[in-house]
């Protein structure tokens, strides 16, 4: 059995839609996000050791690992968190508001809810080619941050609190170059349930 396998996705296909269609949602979580995990535990088939580590420590410490598979394992074990992670910060209750503790907490680093957007949208535009937007938990404050390829705020240290693909995989199907659109679109379907969960735990 293999050790790493794409979670099932938390909701239909289409529960996202209009902002993010069916189409987009089958071919990133069971074409992308499955050729992550398959390469993922090619990796660790290579050196088994390495497959009984969680996938967090797998990315927090993949520098450590036999030169063969460390970037294997960089790009993969990333590309296989990261989406893990995003498919549950998505979700059908659209427009949902975060709560008071979320909300106050966003408004004491960043001034209000709407400042926080507007930084993070930015800098989700500005990604350069493929990679991540992320508002993260850096030694107790909230920050923003921006990792290409698969990168993972896990390896600076910081822990991802909500984070948006900006892969065109994730959404060049909906909005062809249309990233900004993309941005605006996907705000409708963030989980603020999830968010306050990975904040507060």
């Amino acid at each position: 059995m293999a050790k790493f396998e794409v979670p099932k996705l938390p909701y239909d296909y289409g529960a996202l839609a209009p902002y993010i269609s069916e189409q987009t949602m089958k071919l990133h979580h069971d074409k992308h996000h499955q050729a992550y995990v398959d390469n993922l535990n090619k990796a660790v088939d290579m050196h088994p050791e390495w497959g009984e580590k969680g996938i967090e420590e797998i990315i927090k410490t993949y520098d450590k690992a036999p030169d063969d598979i460390k970037t294997m394992l960089k790009n993969h074990g990333g590309g296989h968190y990261n989406h893990s992670l995003f498919w549950n910060m998505l979700s059908p209750k659209k427009d949902q508001s975060p709560s008071e503790t979320t909300k106050q907490m966003i408004d004491a680093q960043f001034g209000d809810i709407d400042t926080f957007k507007k930084q993070f949208g930015e800098g989700a535009t500005k990604v350069f080619g493929s990679g991540w937007q992320w508002l993260v938990m850096d030694n107790g404050k909230l920050s923003l941050m921006s990792t290409p390829n698969q990168d993972s705020p896990l390896t600076q240290g910081k822990t991802p609190i909500l984070g948006i693909d900006v892969w065109e995989h994730a959404y060049y199907v909906d909005y062809q170059n249309r990233r900004a659109d993309y941005i605006s679109g996907w705000w409708h379907v963030v989980n603020w349930e999830y968010v306050e969960g990975l904040l507060t735990k």
